[in-house]
């Protein structure tokens, strides 16, 4: 039984690769730190922290919403991660792990949102 955000699966890998742009993102060089780390950091955090707010407001509407803000920075941060492999700041080992983990997230939240869609559903399903 699902009794807070936190036990969502999809907010737990969230935070994992939230985690790991953290880490990739330290290596970048110090003159992307107000560019392409900024952006990257913002976009991997923005992901969990959406899915969390959307499941406290304790509606559909308003977890479909926040569930939709969440997977459109998946794909933010999936676009901003390609261009960090393409500029060399990301081992393609690195990249195809975080690479895989977003897929799965993106993957997770239109599952979530196509179920919150069918009748009979509450947020707290």
């Amino acid at each position: 039984m699902i009794k807070s955000y936190r036990d969502l699966i999809v907010w737990q890998k969230a935070v994992k690769a939230s985690l790991g742009v953290y880490q990739i993102t330290s290596t970048f060089p110090k003159s992307e730190m107000f560019g392409l780390t900024s952006q990257m950091r913002r976009a991997a955090v923005s992901i969990p922290s959406n899915i969390a707010e959307g499941r406290s407001r304790n509606t559909r509407k308003d977890f479909t919403q926040f569930l939709r803000i969440a997977h459109g920075s998946t794909a933010e941060l999936q676009t901003q991660l390609e261009i960090a492999r393409e500029l060399s700041f990301v081992s393609q080992t690195d990249y195809n792990k975080l690479a895989g983990i977003l897929s799965e997230i993106s993957r997770m939240l239109n599952s979530i949102i196509t179920k919150l869609r069918a009748p009979n559903l509450t947020a707290s399903s």
